[in-house]
């Protein structure tokens, strides 16, 4: 294998290992000390610690390699090489967890009382670990290959098979911790799914302008001239008038939205501006690859 491909997998797996050490910190330190419950295969595994106390990275690893086995098969190696990484790690980290906490060396936050302190902190982990690894091309195995082989295999959602999945497990853990504790895994679950958006989107958020007006090319020139960023002028024609005009299209920081508009209104007040969302903005002035 050339070093090239050799320093390119190195440098996705890298990310994947930090997500995945940080996702078995949050279910050992936060999630299994206070009986919450995570879904997926994850799900299972926390099950069968609370129900038999088997040793959680041995039942991750016995219950995913069978489905990486067959998604390597029905998806083929590229789309699954990374997952196979993804579960390797997380099966290491939890065991080197496990032994940290048996050892005395790592004391999990366990509370009899502030159970909505462990979910948040629990959702936040969870959320960031998984959230780095799903960044990076990698999961951890379970539910999503299955997923992956039912959306290719039926057409089905992926969203709604793990959905279902994960109401199918949480639900099954009724008879083996209380109600309540089921509520909070639900806040740790909202919590962790909004984390995972915020990575997988981009830290860095920009506002994306789309300006409409028969004075376009002068409005362009005087974005370049004043803000120093880059311009893109559309061709457009009016569907109720029938003339050909330009659309100016070009990304701010936040902080610069003020400044724009008043600079669009300089020109021409009457201008049709849409402000949009942008994550993850890559290229000059922004974030570099």
């Amino acid at each position: 294998m050339k070093s090239s491909k050799l320093f390119a997998i190195g440098k996705t797996a890298a990310p994947i290992m930090l997500g995945a050490a940080i996702y078995a910190f949050g279910l050992l330190y936060f999630i299994v000390p206070n009986q919450l419950m995570e879904g997926g295969v994850t799900g299972i595994t926390i099950l069968l610690n609370y129900a038999f106390d088997l040793p959680i990275f041995l039942t991750t690893l016995l219950l995913n390699l069978p489905l990486f086995l067959l998604g390597w098969k029905v998806l083929g190696s590229n789309q699954i090489f990374y997952t196979g990484v993804g579960i390797g790690l997380l099966t290491f980290f939890l065991w080197v967890f496990e032994r940290l906490i048996a050892g005395g060396w790592l004391v999990p936050f366990s509370t009899e009382h502030d159970f909505i302190l462990a979910s948040l902190y629990a959702g936040v982990t969870l959320g960031a670990g998984l959230g780095i690894v799903f960044r990076y091309g990698g999961t951890t195995g379970g539910v999503d290959i299955v997923a992956r082989i039912l959306a290719r295999k039926f057409g089905w959602s992926m969203g709604q098979i793990i959905l279902a999945v994960d109401i199918i497990i949480i639900g099954a853990s009724l008879l083996y911790i209380p109600r309540e504790k089921i509520l909070y895994t639900l806040v740790a679950v909202f919590i962790s799914s909004r984390v995972i958006d915020f990575i997988q989107e981009g830290a860095y958020a920009a506002k994306a302008f789309t300006i409409i007006s028969d004075d376009a090319p002068q409005i362009a020139d005087l974005i370049t001239a004043e803000m120093d960023r880059g311009v893109t002028l559309i061709p457009a024609i009016g569907a109720y008038s029938k003339q050909a005009k330009h659309m100016v299209y070009c990304v701010v920081s936040r902080q610069e939205i003020r400044r724009l508009s008043q600079l669009v209104k300089s020109i021409d007040p009457t201008a049709f501006v849409i402000i949009s969302d942008v994550h993850d903005v890559q290229g000059e002035g922004f974030r570099q690859t």
